[in-house]
């Protein structure tokens, strides 16, 4: 993921148990307005509160945008809170559970369905929110069961990372990416291994690690992970088929071992065999490039995965939304300032990609021309990529789905359990969790 993945990663435990914690509060936040009164600015003082994690780079951009939106709404006075991932969920939760949600809500896509599911959020069809410069496919990553609980703030595509100075020094040509198959890498793989004699390895592992790699194999069959009612429907033959390439690549010896693996995710977006020139060739979002290219020091492209032919497996995923709770008393004033945050020429230029890049294709053109070359490169890349239809939003109960994942991952590489034994137990836990969290 980003930055925070191993905040995110650390978190998740807990963050499961706040949202727990909401269910058992029984939260219902109240029915958001019908379409027929949506609310208007009152221009009288009003005071609203906003909640969102980061570090102190979101913090500050955050408060500059916030000075720059009262300038312009001077009778609204917006005060923040903030905390980092591990603590945001466990209180937002205690906050839901007790009626006193702040107005508007950093929210992200594995808590959506648990917080829209229960009537906390607005329905921001019935606020003023300008959303023309937003892909359908974008914005549809908000909606829960048909209902526009989030707008996302940024978006990201999967892709596959190259390094191309690996590549030139072993004499490797780079493939096209519009017409490569997954038997084009394979075999790319296994010739930069060789070529190198060992020093490197072609590639990293290319999925089981993240939710993402998952929907894309899923995606590539004509499947999803989860259909609309929260139900996963993963076809056990599609993971299996993602599984058993890893283990006939790592055979042939294109592909890192199973601790090699194992290691290098632990490592993190900064650390890992990418990031250390250790493998020519791996998956990551589009928006990790700047992060990875800063480690490696070498010249790393971005590439499109192989996908059937006439098949759009890629989708939109969202970095994060903004929400509005439904109990909020001034949700036009929050709609107010989250229309602000994602539409504003003074926030775009505040905030850059700070919450990504953004899902908003007039503030991302307007900002890409002061952005750092690899960012321009990640967007260059986003732009190029044809997405399918937005994937249904992880049901409640489904937010551990990378940690159970890991673990099959992690036993299928090892020898411990056959692909499609494996994939079959996944999806059984995957909907027992769904399941009991119903």
């Amino acid at each position: 993921m980003n930055s925070n993945k191993i905040l995110r990663r650390s978190g998740i435990v807990a963050a499961v148990a706040a949202v727990s914690a909401l269910a058992l509060a029984g939260c219902s936040g109240g029915a958001t307005p019908a379409a027929s009164t949506k609310p208007t600015l009152s221009g009288k003082p009003t005071t609203i509160t906003m909640t969102f994690w980061g570090g102190d780079a979101r913090v500050q951009s955050t408060q500059k945008a916030i000075d720059a939106f009262e300038k312009k709404y001077p009778n609204i006075t917006v005060k923040p809170q903030f905390t980092d991932w591990t603590g945001y969920w466990d209180q937002l939760a205690t906050a839901t559970a007790g009626g006193d949600m702040p107005d508007v809500v950093q929210m992200d896509e594995l808590y959506l369905a648990s917080y829209g599911n229960r009537g906390a959020l607005y329905d921001l069809n019935n606020v003023k929110i300008d959303t023309s410069g937003m892909a359908a496919a974008a914005r549809d990553t908000g909606k829960v069961n048909g209902t526009q609980y989030a707008d996302p703030i940024g978006v990201a595509v999967y892709a596959i990372v190259a390094n191309k100075d690996l590549f030139d020094k072993y004499g490797v040509a780079m493939p096209d990416d519009k017409t490569w198959t997954w038997d084009d890498y394979a075999k790319i793989a296994d010739e930069l291994t060789q070529k190198s004699g060992g020093a490197i390895h072609g590639t990293d592992q290319i999925g089981g690690f993240d939710a993402g790699s998952v929907k894309y194999w899923a995606r590539s069959d004509g499947g999803e992970v989860f259909d609309a009612k929260g139900k996963a429907v993963l076809n056990p033959k599609s993971l299996a088929k993602m599984w058993q390439y890893e283990l006939d690549v790592q055979k042939s010896g294109g592909m890192l071992s199973s601790s090699a693996i194992t290691e290098s995710f632990s490592a993190g977006i900064s650390g890992n065999d990418i990031a250390t020139n250790k493998v020519a060739l791996g998956v990551a979002y589009n928006t990790q490039l700047t992060a990875l290219a800063k480690s490696s020091g070498q010249n790393l492209v971005l590439l499109q995965p192989p996908a059937p032919k006439n098949v759009h497996p890629n989708s939109y995923k969202p970095s994060m939304y903004w929400s509005i709770s439904a109990k909020s008393k001034h949700p036009a004033e929050a709609a107010a300032l989250v229309d602000y945050l994602l539409n504003s020429e003074d926030a775009a230029k505040i905030i850059l990609t700070e919450r990504g890049v953004p899902a908003n294709d007039k503030t991302r053109a307007l900002i890409k021309d002061a952005l750092a070359p690899t960012d321009q490169a990640a967007i260059a890349y986003q732009e190029s990529v044809t997405p399918g239809k937005a994937p249904a939003v992880t049901p409640n109960g489904a937010s551990t789905i990378e940690t159970i994942l890991q673990r099959y991952t992690q036993q299928v590489l090892a020898g411990q359990q056959k692909p499609l034994d494996a994939a079959k137990a996944f999806i059984a836990e995957l909907q027992g969790e769904i399941d009991a969290a119903q």
